[in-house]
C-alpha cells in the first residue's frame, strides 16, 4: 500500500513540473540533488534534517548559478551568430 501512494505522490510531482521553463527546472534540479546529497551527509554527520536543508539551499543557488551561465552561452552564441551571418 504504501508503495503505490509513493509512486502516485512521485507521478503527481512529475506532472507538476511538465509546464516549467529552462530556470525553474534546473533550480529544482538542483534543489532536489542538494537536499538528497545533504540528507546523506547530515545522516552520516548525525542530523539528516539539517544536512537536507542545508543541501537544498546549496543546490538552489548551484541551480540558478548553473543556469546563469547557459544563458549567457546562449546569448554570445546568437550574437556570434548574428555577427557572422550578417558577414562582420
Amino acid at each position: 500500500m504504501k508503495s503505490i501512494i509513493f509512486a502516485l505522490t512521485a507521478v503527481c510531482f512529475l506532472a507538476g513540473c511538465s509546464g516549467m521553463n529552462d530556470t525553474q527546472q534546473r533550480a529544482l534540479t538542483g534543489t532536489v540533488g542538494g537536499a538528497g546529497v545533504g540528507a546523506v551527509l547530515g545522516a552520516i554527520g548525525g542530523n539528516a534534517g539539517l544536512g537536507a536543508v542545508a543541501g537544498a539551499g546549496a543546490g538552489l543557488v548551484g541551480g540558478l548559478v548553473y543556469d546563469k551561465v547557459k544563458k549567457n552561452e546562449q546569448s554570445a552564441y546568437q550574437q556570434g551568430y548574428s555577427a557572422g551571418k550578417s558577414g562582420q
